[in-house]
Order: C-alpha cells, then structure tokens, then sequence
C-alpha cells in the first residue's frame, strides 16, 4: 500500500481538547487568538472562523494534565490569510498574555509565532507564503527555523486591513518513533512525506508543507497515551464518501485496528492520537 494517494484534498478541523477550565481556555481561544464562538454546551464549546470549526474544547475536570514526554499534542497551527491579520492577533497576545509567548520562526514557507494556551497546549499561528515561491529538492520541502523579530513584523504589517480567513492549517503531535510512524501514516493511511530530519517526520497530500508534524523531541520512546488533558481527537475531511470507505478497507488490508460508523473512519496511532476522518 505504500506510495498510494490517501485522496485530492484534505481539510483538518476540529481539533478537540479536553479542558480543566472551559472558561478560561474558551476566553483565551475568543478574544486573544480571535476565533469566534460558533457552538456552546454546558460542557464545550466550538470555536472557529466564517462557520467552520477550529478548535473544540471539551471540559473535562477530573483528568490530570499530560507530561511534555507523553506522545499527545506538540501544537494546534492556525494558519491565517493575511500578514495583518496575522500581527494583529500576536501582537493582542504579546500584550494581553506574554508569558505565553515561546517564539518565533520563519520557515521559508510560512511565518510562524509560537505560544502556549492557559493549560500549556502548544499554539502556532502562522501566514503561509505562496506556494510557488516554496523550493522542493529531492521530493521534499525546504523549510528552516529563522528568527523573526515579532515587534518588527507587528510594525510591519499590523496597519495592512485585508480581511483573512483563519482555519487550523495543521497539527503537530508528539510521538515514540519516527519509523513505526512512517508505517503507519504513509504506509497505511496513505500520506506523502514532504520532510524527513530524523527526528521528525512531516506529512500532507496534494503538495502542501504538512497537514501534520511528528517528532520524537522528548518523547522518543513514549508509550500508548492514557486519558489526559489536552489533545482528544483530531478532524480530518477527506475529498469525499468514497476516500473515505478505501481508508476504511487500506486499514482492514493491514489488520489495524478501527471502527468505520455512519460514514467516518475512527482509528488512533500506534501512541492514542485519534483521529477521526470523514468526507
């Protein structure tokens, strides 16, 4: 199965997470990153942009919170259409809460500043740059972590009033090794690699930079997750019903475990992170 095309778009959203303080998370994902609150139950609440869901908060007070070498979330990116919306959003965050703020990257492709939410999930909010300015060798994407001076590039861009989209543009999770990884996600779901560096792995269809990370940073080694804060489950939207179905018989082919209901596909990694996949 290797090699094979998992389907011609994809779309990730929403990434869910189990919260201790729903409120609190909810506040910060509203009025500091800018999302809009789109759906809210006594125990979750839905966030995101023009109807379309970003991140779910679900609250969830008696589990205890993850450790930084547990596989789970590395972070949630948010990928904004505009550099002035973009700087406007960190620059309300580097006012409102900098003690969140972890940094910064220019990743030849995109345009990254890097947070952590009020329960210590990583954040990224980034500009992609136009993808024909991306420079592929060998198959793979070139990408690098350069410093950006967040001041300089608020001054910059913050007085540009083009109004953006903001979707979740991908997400990064922690993992226990890169090649039981590779097995999984290229071998059996059907991603493409767009950059090894060994110690970790970035995967997309349809030649974007990556839909989702994978490193083994501090978690190399780590096993099966067990109900904690943080990442639950994560959306991916396939090109349609019949993507969806061939996952389902790729997954059965391999003998790996999942359930296929009312049209979408549950299956988690060899560490817990579940993912759901529908058209």
């Amino acid at each position: 199965m290797s090699g094979a095309i998992l389907s011609d778009s994809l779309s990730i959203a929403p990434s869910q997470l189990f919260v201790r303080d729903l409120d609190k998370m909810s506040q910060f994902y509203r009025d500091s990153v800018g999302l809009e609150q789109l759906e809210i139950s006594s125990d979750s609440v839905l966030l995101g942009h023009n109807q379309t869901g970003v991140i779910e908060l679900i609250e969830k007070k008696n589990l205890l919170y993850a450790s930084p070498r547990s596989a789970g979330l590395f972070h949630n990116a948010i990928v904004y259409s505009s550099r002035g919306t973009l700087s406007r959003a960190v620059g309300k965050l580097l006012t409102t809460t900098p003690q969140l703020y972890s940094g910064t990257a220019d990743h030849l492709v995109s345009e990254a500043f890097y947070f952590n939410d009020p329960e210590n999930n990583g954040v990224e909010l980034y500009f992609d740059r136009p993808a024909d300015t991306w420079t592929w060798q060998n198959g793979q994407i070139v990408m690098d972590t350069l410093y950006i001076d967040p001041l300089q590039y608020i001054n910059q861009h913050a007085g540009e009033n083009t109004v953006a989209d903001k979707k979740l543009g991908h997400v990064h999770l922690r993992i226990g090794d890169i090649e039981q990884a590779r097995q999984f996600y290229i071998d059996f779901l059907g991603f493409n690699v767009t950059a090894d560096i060994g110690s970790a792995l970035f995967i997309s269809i349809a030649g974007y930079h990556h839909h989702i990370g994978l490193n083994t940073w501090l978690s190399q080694g780590a096993p099966k997750r067990t109900p904690t804060l943080g990442l639950s489950d994560v959306t991916i939207s396939l090109s349609n019903d019949t993507d969806v179905s061939t996952l389902a018989i790729r997954l059965e082919d391999a003998n790996y475990p999942f359930k296929f209901t009312n049209g979408k596909v549950f299956v988690s990694d060899p560490w817990g992170n579940s993912l759901v996949f529908k058209s």
